[in-house]
């Protein structure tokens, strides 16, 4: 987490964004500001861009005009391991955890960046690479005593309930150190009471490392009791932007996406 950032600049910009597949435009003209510690809810039907956009973001895309603005630097087209260094972090729609290691050592690995020593001070297990090893574990188990998996640190990753392997994800995105957190449908596949929980745990995440989070959602009653803005899409098209209780209210997104009529 970059200490030194300038808080009263967004941050995250991304102006008049374009990115198209063949004749397909999956992100028409999209811009937006994000300031420090908001959440900001992306959301949309199937196919509306939002996966797409966190895909431009974070350098998997090159979009073909616009700008991407990460605390004041231009990281358009950046590739996805510098995009992770500068501070953003992320997870994804299809959980990605190591499933065949156990739970601490997915978080060490994403730790890993902050790892100083050589090649040569891992073969011989140096005083150096002990040291820092032992650094990446407290780093490690710090994030997992904070997402409750303190107690599942030598179970499979794979082998975690589903709510649990969606905070795993997020721990292991949080040992990035971001400044920026990329969640990519978080409650997708839970239940009432599991969603109610993460709404919990995400302010939680927010407001104990001071970040600043922007989430894919379909699950209206998340994004309305945890989003500060949001911005609707449909067809890669900006169709509203504000609170939820806003957009909510809107007549086109009733229309697009809630399934009313007005």
């Amino acid at each position: 987490m970059n200490k030194n950032v300038d808080k009263t600049i967004p941050v995250l910009e991304m102006q008049n964004v374009d990115k198209h597949f063949g004749g397909v435009h999956a992100i028409d003209n999209f811009s937006v500001q994000i300031k420090h510690g908001q959440i900001h809810g992306l959301i949309g039907p199937n196919g509306a861009g939002k996966t797409t956009i966190f895909n431009n973001i974070t350098g998997i895309y090159v979009p073909e005009m616009g700008k991407i603005i990460f605390n004041g630097q231009d990281i358009t087209g950046t590739p996805p391991h510098k995009v992770a260094q500068l501070g953003i972090g992320r997870t994804f729609q299809n959980i990605r955890l190591f499933a065949n290691l156990p739970v601490l050592d997915n978080v060490i690995i994403a730790a890993n960046k902050d790892a100083t020593y050589g090649f040569m001070d891992a073969i011989f297990k140096t005083p150096k690479y002990k040291e820092r090893e032992a650094a990446l574990e407290e780093k490690a188990m710090g994030l997992l005593k904070v997402v409750g998996l303190a107690d599942k640190t030598k179970e499979l990753a794979g082998s975690l309930p589903y709510g649990h392997q969606r905070k795993l994800e997020i721990a292991r995105a949080m040992a990035l150190d971001p400044d920026l957190l990329l969640l990519d449908e978080p409650a997708a596949g839970m239940n009432t009471e599991e969603s109610l929980d993460l709404v919990n745990f995400v302010r939680e995440i927010r407001d104990t490392f001071d970040i600043t989070i922007l989430m894919i959602e379909h699950h209206m009653d998340v994004v309305s009791s945890l989003c500060d803005y949001c911005t609707v899409l449909n067809f890669g098209k900006t169709i509203a932007v504000g609170t939820p209780a806003e957009v909510k209210a809107d007549p086109e997104v009733i229309k697009a996406y809630l399934g009313g009529t007005v």
